[in-house]
């Protein structure tokens, strides 16, 4: 029995130019550059007129799998460098008013719970990040990036040992990408 593999394919939009070097995807588009390895044995990727195609050498469910993840992973970043993505987070507090500042690569989060030092987290990548009094917009190319920073802002107000459901002051996400 013959086995052929699995194949599937993302169209490119006319303002985005994907490039192939070995196991790395780069996609460019209007308003940024993403790239990322794919480094999954037995999945090839290339560029045949207009659509980025991804075929892997058999048919396991192991290799659906890895090719449908590559597929969603292309198509990501295709959204990322054409629309880009975004997630809000609102401010809650009732114990203690909570300021949010952005410093550099960090938001600092002071008078947490009452707190002298403030919590920092980190921006992932090229993510921006918009603090507009107890709302909280992150913006950027790289979908993982820009959840990575809302994960970041929202566990570095995790108030340990108190009950969460009587004390629910902190920062939440409220609108993922």
């Amino acid at each position: 029995m013959l086995n052929n593999g699995i194949t599937e394919s993302v169209e490119i939009p006319e303002d985005v130019e994907i490039s192939i070097d070995g196991k790395v995807v780069k996609v460019n588009g209007p308003n940024a550059e993403l790239s990322r390895k794919f480094d999954i044995m037995g999945i090839g990727i290339k560029i045949e007129d207009k659509e980025a195609v991804v075929k892997s050498q058999s048919s396991k469910k192991k290799d659906q799998s890895a090719v449908g993840t590559v597929v969603s992973h292309i198509e990501n970043m295709i959204e990322g460098v054409t629309e880009g993505f975004t997630s809000k987070l609102k401010v809650v507090y009732s114990h203690f008013p909570i300021t949010v500042n952005v410093s550099g690569d960090k938001v600092m989060v002071e008078n947490f719970i009452g707190e002298e030092e403030p919590r920092v987290a980190n921006i992932v990548e090229d993510t921006e990040v918009d603090v507009d009094g107890e709302e909280i917009t992150i913006e950027g190319p790289d979908k993982e990036a820009v959840g990575q920073t809302a994960a970041n802002i929202e566990q570095a107000t995790d108030a340990k040992n108190r009950d969460p459901r009587v004390f629910q002051d902190g920062i939440y996400i409220v609108e993922r990408p």
